[in-house]
């Protein structure tokens, strides 16, 4: 319990500098104020901040979205996993399966998996080449071809044409 909050923690111990962290931002978002929180490297700032913004999520549905923003793709990884495992553990704590929206964007340089695509050097080929295959206008005019019998002028991404 946190002035009132129930807040699912997924580790044993909540450090005293976690929990003025977190005591703080319950209170800025009890305002619907803002924060600006510091704590060293490697207190556990990336659980603690979704710890508490997801139980007040819990809480409060309408107190809105969080949005949460690393420099590094790995730093990303590291926050998605504290994530599924925050999620596990708090559907255990409640006994009931918990939907919590969570969603990694990165740039075609780190994420396409096109072989042609993926062996670009800079992020602007990679973006061009990735472009000039699933563009909106590229995908209408090989489906154009395709429905007169005519073999596409261009070649599509097949990943992105097979993506659900």
């Amino acid at each position: 319990q946190l002035d009132g909050l129930t807040v699912y923690f997924p580790y044993e111990y909540v450090y005293p500098e976690q929990y003025r962290y977190m005591l703080e931002l319950k209170r800025a978002l009890d305002a619907n104020g803002h924060a600006c929180l510091e704590m060293p490297t490697g207190t556990g700032k990336t659980i603690t901040l979704l710890s508490l913004v997801t139980s007040y999520q819990l809480a409060h549905p309408d107190c809105g979205k969080l949005i949460y923003c690393t420099r590094t793709v790995p730093e990303m990884e590291k926050v998605l996993a504290e994530l599924r495992n925050l999620q596990k553990y708090r559907e255990q704590e409640l006994g009931k399966t918990t939907q919590i929206l969570a969603l990694g964007l990165s740039s075609r340089k780190n994420m396409c998996i096109h072989p042609m695509v993926s062996e670009e050097g800079s992020r602007d080929s990679v973006d061009a080449k990735c472009r000039k295959l699933t563009a909106t206008w590229v995908r209408e005019r090989a489906a154009e071809s395709t429905a007169r019998g005519e073999e596409a002028p261009m070649e599509l991404c097949d990943f992105y044409e097979a993506y659900d």
